[in-house]
């Protein structure tokens, strides 16, 4: 099953295999398309909003997670229809919508304008394509066609070049990230039998699993988040995510009680980094230890490369071939969100 690439072109329909498969050339058209972007801040700016929803918003959680605990200037993730009163005219705000027909980001655009905020928007088109052309806004234009949570490299890359460009964070070294994506794409790739394909190992344990992934706050804790929402949309599974040390003062808990739950309807899944420091290891283990003492496995997917960027993006594409693989098991396709196209046909009517 896991092998047949018959089957697997049968099930995907809508070739996420060859969206996860781009990626690394994604990254790369990125970082080339952002230096393309007018940058002229007519003020001093001291502090960064990003404004997006779903795969949309994840650039602005890799930024908070590579910077905030490091940056001066702080970074907010801004998921709603209206800001909080902290924005004003020394902002930069990202408004970020794939489409560019989100109607809670554009409803922030509109607030954002009335307080005279300095707006960089990207977008693939739509409204806020229009809107940006309209007010003189420097809009980038990705390409366009993508479900937005495969567009990870060309929504979260332009705000990073543009940091740098402003000098508020130092430049990445993207010749290592494009290297490093793709050596995990020869290992993920479909064409890469089960055993030797971590991606594919992975998705078989998690088989008829709910999957509990544990990140470590401002190092794996985008991730953490993002491989959830990827089992959510691609695998089409509920799954939940947390973090440390946070973790160690509720949910462990959870591991400690015996006989209430079945604990092994669960699957733990632990993203390292060899950044996390010696006493958030020490949490770790000992969180894994007592999930072995309750006999449920567990897993860890490490971050790879020397960069914090490559390190990040690295862990989160090895996750997408995860839950693609998982989707492939399920026989289900990965591409279609029928519950959120339902959602948003029913607002509609409103």
């Amino acid at each position: 099953m896991w092998d047949d690439l018959e089957r697997l072109e049968r099930i995907d329909r809508s070739k996420m295999w060859k969206l996860l498969f781009d990626f690394p050339l994604q990254c790369q058209q990125a970082i080339r398309l952002a230096d393309t972007l007018p940058l002229s801040p007519p003020r001093q700016l001291k502090k960064t909003v990003v404004c997006g929803l779903g795969g949309s918003a994840i650039g602005g959680d890799i930024l908070k997670t590579l910077f905030s605990q490091r940056l001066k200037i702080p970074i907010f993730i801004n998921r709603n229809y209206g800001l909080p009163r902290l924005v004003d005219e020394e902002s930069l705000v990202f408004i970020v919508s794939y489409s560019g027909n989100t109607e809670e980001t554009l409803s922030a655009y509109e607030e954002c304008k009335k307080r005279r905020s300095f707006l960089i928007s990207i977008c693939s088109g739509g409204k806020l394509k229009d809107l940006s052309k309209q007010d003189e806004v420097p809009c980038l234009i990705v390409p366009s066609g993508m479900p937005p949570r495969t567009t990870i490299g060309y929504l979260s890359i332009p705000m990073l070049k543009v940091l740098e460009r402003l000098k508020w964070v130092e430049p990445q070294n993207y010749d290592e990230l494009l290297q490093v994506l793709g050596e995990v794409r020869k290992r993920c790739h479909p064409q890469v039998p089960l055993s030797k394909n971590p991606a594919k190992s992975l998705a078989q344990e998690l088989l008829g699993k709910i999957p509990l992934v544990y990140g470590v706050e401002g190092k794996t804790d985008v991730v953490a988040h993002r491989l959830k929402t990827q089992f959510n949309e691609n695998s089409k599974i509920l799954a939940f995510w947390d973090v440390f040390p946070e973790l160690n003062h509720n949910e462990i808990v959870g591991w400690g009680e015996e006989g209430k739950i079945d604990l092994k309807r669960f699957y733990p899944i632990f993203i390292r980094d060899h950044g996390e420091g010696e006493k958030i290891k020490e949490r770790i283990e000992v969180t894994q230890s007592i999930i072995k003492k309750r006999k449920v496995k567990w897993t860890e997917i490490w971050t790879e490369g020397k960069n914090r960027l490559t390190r990040v993006l690295s862990a989160i594409y090895i996750g997408d071939w995860v839950s693609f693989y998982l989707a492939i098991a399920e026989e289900v396709d990965p591409t279609p969100v029928k519950m959120i196209d339902f959602l948003k046909k029913e607002l509609s009517k409103v």
